[in-house]
């Protein structure tokens, strides 16, 4: 992995730790919450992955952006399916994705090995 993947992985999995440490009952229930979300249901997880990653897009969330892309990539989601993730967002979003959608390029790139060109 590059090192834009492993630097937010690693902030993401320190800054968690922190914060669960601290046993406030109800930030423990909305990671479990946000866990059992993305769980298989009557939506397979990779489903729940990319819609979760369209709305990470519209809101504009960089670092659930992040997430969602590692774990659409974890799940086997293609370039070719991620552009067009990319392009849902963007039309439902508008043209304030766009910044967004030139990070996330680039950090898809970065999990998949290939070079921006």
């Amino acid at each position: 992995m590059g090192k834009l993947v492993e630097e937010f992985n690693s902030y993401r999995e320190k800054m968690n730790d922190v914060i669960l440490s601290k046993n406030n009952l109800v930030m423990k229930r909305l990671w479990n919450l946000d866990t059992n979300t993305y769980d298989e249901g009557a939506l397979d997880k990779k489903t729940k992955e990319m819609l979760g990653l369209v709305a990470s897009m519209v809101l504009r969330c960089d670092d659930c952006i992040k997430y969602h892309l590692g774990k659409c990539h974890e799940l086997g989601v293609n370039t070719d399916e991620m552009y067009e993730i990319f392009a849902v967002a963007n039309i439902v979003g508008g043209t304030i994705v766009i910044p967004h959608t030139r990070r996330a390029a680039e950090y898809w790139e970065e999990l998949t090995g290939a070079s921006a060109s």
